[in-house]
């Protein structure tokens, strides 16, 4: 099986790219969901560190109260992602391997802002970098979440990140030439996989 990351800034357009890998016959992991999972099974020491104020009136871990706090200090960022990312990689690790059980000649594919950042990406065969101009991610991300500055802050510039590439997709243009940047990569990696 070939395990391949996909990773980029946040408003580059991982998910989208995600997206079209999966129906073309990927199979793919979101970091992000699994993330979701940890901190809901996690949601003792993620209080214990960031107090009862991340807590909705229901119990459950407010996400954006989470966001308010951790990336506007980088030790307790550095501190929940010390909780979060253990787990999320030994659940991503168990999914690959039950994939490549099922289908030996799978793509899998984690999608995942931070592959880069965490060292992780060194964990897979090929690495793809979503992309674009850091002006043009400001406005995609900021039409999502105006807050977001502190959490770009967080992440390695988008355009530092393209040197760890295997394949680079450039959204800077068209959905439909992201698309067929995407399905190009599809295409190498599905020759790569069968030379494995």
């Amino acid at each position: 099986m070939l395990k391949v990351g996909l990773t980029g800034g946040l408003g580059c357009g991982k998910t989208f790219v995600a997206a079209e890998l999966e129906r073309l016959g990927c199979h793919v992991i979101h970091a992000d969901l699994l993330g979701h999972e940890v901190l809901a099974r996690e949601s003792g020491a993620v209080v214990a560190l960031l107090g009862p104020s991340i807590l909705t009136d229901g119990g459950q871990i407010d996400r954006a109260s989470l966001a308010s706090i951790v990336f506007e200090d980088p030790a307790k960022l550095a501190a929940l992602n010390a909780i979060v990312h253990p787990a999320v990689r030994r659940r991503e690790d168990e999914i690959l391997s039950a994939m490549a059980y099922l289908d030996p000649h799978a793509i899998g594919v984690v999608e995942a802002a931070i592959l880069i950042e965490n060292g992780s990406y060194r964990d897979y065969d090929r690495l793809i970098v979503v992309w674009c101009e850091p002006a043009i991610q400001l406005e995609r991300a900021m039409a999502r979440d105006p807050a977001v500055v502190a959490r770009l802050a967080s992440q390695m510039p988008v355009l530092e990140k393209r040197q760890y590439a295997d394949f680079l997709i450039d959204t800077n243009g068209t959905k439909e030439d992201t698309l067929r940047q995407t399905r190009e990569v599809f295409l190498s990696l599905a020759t790569i996989e069968k030379g494995i």
